[in-house]
């Protein structure tokens, strides 16, 4: 089954298409943008133009064999890097097998089901993804003249885990990709991306699409289609994201409202903070927790962009960045054997006094 097509951002597909017949496209370019824009569904739209037969100045041609094969997810030179459980093995060389596997089956399930959700909480781009990136960008193309590389959820991208030689590698890759490679990364906010990988890329961000892209999207790919005033109100909760079209935008949104109300009860003190706190599951770490810190962070990161366009004071500005590098810390400690009722009590007091 083919994915689905890409709707909207035309100015950044003819601005990438531009640079590619000019020769200028950027190898490392890192897209940022709302959860469900179609951050990857560019992506992927961007390596159909790399490695179409025939690109013009409006993209790829969408008819040759390599469009096709892209399309469905089965091109040899593009690889698309999809945040994974961590592989149990303990040999290296079988870790990388093990991701290799894991991003196989991802993949299938994508090409059976083009609707999605966001990878579970603890989820992650771990070392032996890392490895297994750069042996394939090593290789020599399969089919065409260029390999193409997709890292969805960049934010999840840890290289520094355990060894520095093959995090130095990664970055060294990202510095100076081989001359036949580009590499695609996505992120709902750059400042969430380690800083020594997103000075290596190049930024393009998207915005959120209009009512009409989303109503027309919707009209072609829900079915049964909805009657129209359920299709009304899907595109107006729809935000400009397609991604909620998809139930994913159910658990995004739950995910906004817990972390405005998580926000609201740090600012009241205390004791709405522990309040908060031990209603917070216990076992959850892994999963819907990681899932409200990131939401958190999002927050977060909406706030400090309206005080850097002036809606507020540079020491707002300064207070909501330190929130920020608190709310990583945190994700970091959710992935090891933490109780989060703890954590977040902890996390409550340190926001209270930044913010």
């Amino acid at each position: 089954m083919a994915i689905h097509r890409l709707a909207g951002h035309q100015w950044a597909r003819r601005r990438m298409a531009a640079a590619l017949v000019a020769g200028r496209l950027p190898q490392v370019i890192l897209l940022t943008g709302p959860v469900g824009v179609g951050k990857q569904r560019l992506g992927i739209w961007a390596a159909q133009i790399l490695l179409c037969t025939s690109p013009g100045s409006e993209g790829p041609c969408q008819a040759c064999r390599a469009c096709r094969q892209v399309d469905g997810l089965a091109h040899p030179d593009f690889h698309w890097f999809i945040p994974i459980a961590r592989p149990k093995a303990t040999d290296p060389d079988k870790q990388v097998e093990e991701a290799a596997d894991l991003l196989s089956e991802a993949i299938a399930a994508r090409r059976a089901e083009p609707w999605y959700e966001r990878p579970d909480g603890m989820a992650v781009h771990a070392i032996a993804s890392a490895r297994l990136l750069l042996r394939r960008a090593a290789l020599t193309p399969v089919q065409g003249p260029r390999k193409v590389f997709l890292v969805g959820d960049a934010d999840r991208l840890v290289p520094q885990e355990s060894s520095p030689e093959s995090a130095n590698a990664l970055l060294k890759l990202l510095e100076e990709p081989p001359a036949d490679t580009w590499l695609l990364l996505t992120t709902t906010d750059a400042e969430r991306v380690l800083p020594t990988i997103r000075s290596r890329a190049v930024l393009l961000r998207l915005t959120s699409l209009s009512s009409a892209e989303v109503r027309d999207f919707a009209s072609e790919h829900l079915r049964p289609a909805p009657p129209a005033d359920e299709l009304n109100l899907l595109v107006e909760r729809a935000e400009g994201a397609i991604g909620a079209l998809a139930g994913s935008g159910d658990r995004n949104t739950r995910s906004a409202v817990e972390a405005r109300a998580f926000l609201a009860a740090v600012r009241n003190g205390p004791a709405s903070g522990y309040e908060r706190a031990l209603k917070q599951a216990p076992w959850a770490a892994r999963g819907g927790f990681t899932d409200l810190l990131d939401a958190v962070a999002v927050e977060l990161s909406n706030r400090a962009r309206g005080a850097a366009s002036g809606a507020g004071g540079a020491e707002e500005l300064t207070a909501l960045t330190r929130a920020q590098e608190l709310i990583r810390t945190a994700r970091g400690e959710a992935q090891g054997n933490v109780n989060p009722q703890l954590l977040m009590a902890s996390l409550a007091l340190e926001l209270e006094d930044v913010l």
